[in-house]
């Protein structure tokens, strides 16, 4: 039996199953993902939470054209409780607030800086205590109030829904997040892989990522 290697971004982990259920999936941050598939690991397909690593690779040759085929969008989440009181990005710059974001590569942390900059917020990287590789870890540290806030795609809210309180980012810091996908060189079932990728841009694909709360291109 021929099972095709997934390689995608944490944050899909929720929606690409529920796509095609047979693969077998490893979910990680997309930049952990892009170094793995350099250093020659078995990849039939890569999906990930930014354009910057299937483009690299592409002009690596090692890796097809990526295609588009979701968005989403980065918001603010603290625990239910609130305990820090938190009610806009903009309290973050107090003294004291325990805040967890992406590490600098990862997609969600890229996102994260980007948007602090963009809204003139460079300081609230002082009030981080904690900086991860996974989107999901993120969002588990701010659901157990081990951190007062986290910044984490709204596709992740859902799951956690009754234990975080999700907050708003002003539209003007809002960054632009894009999906990708593509077909390693180290595929070793070329053309499952690419049906599988036909299957996550066909119209079913398309709406089981809607209704995950994605946004399409």
């Amino acid at each position: 039996m021929k099972l095709l290697a997934i390689f995608a971004a944490a944050s899909l982990t929720g929606v690409l199953p529920q796509i095609d259920r047979a693969p077998k999936f490893q979910f990680a941050g997309s930049d952990q993902l892009a170094f793995q598939i350099t250093q020659g690991a078995h990849a039939d397909v890569f999906a990930a939470a930014s354009p910057k690593y299937p483009e690299q690779l592409y002009a690596q040759g090692l890796c097809s054209k990526p295609a588009a085929f979701a968005t989403n969008t980065v918001v603010l989440v603290v625990p239910r409780a609130n305990p820090a009181h938190i009610n806009s990005i903009y309290d973050l710059q107090r003294d004291g607030i325990k805040l967890v974001i992406g590490a600098k590569g990862v997609p969600i942390g890229d996102y994260t800086r980007t948007l602090l900059a963009k809204l003139g917020l460079p300081s609230v990287l002082k009030n981080v205590v904690s900086e991860e590789d996974d989107v999901k870890v993120i969002v588990a540290k701010v659901a157990l109030g081990e951190a007062d806030a986290g910044f984490v795609y709204r596709t992740d809210v859902k799951p956690v829904g009754n234990k975080v309180f999700r907050i708003a980012i002003p539209a003007a810091g809002q960054p632009t997040v894009k999906y990708e996908i593509c077909i390693p060189t180290t595929r070793q079932h070329p053309k499952l892989a690419t049906a599988f990728v036909r299957e996550v841009l066909s119209a079913r694909g398309r709406a089981t990522l809607r209704t995950a709360g994605f946004g399409l291109p």
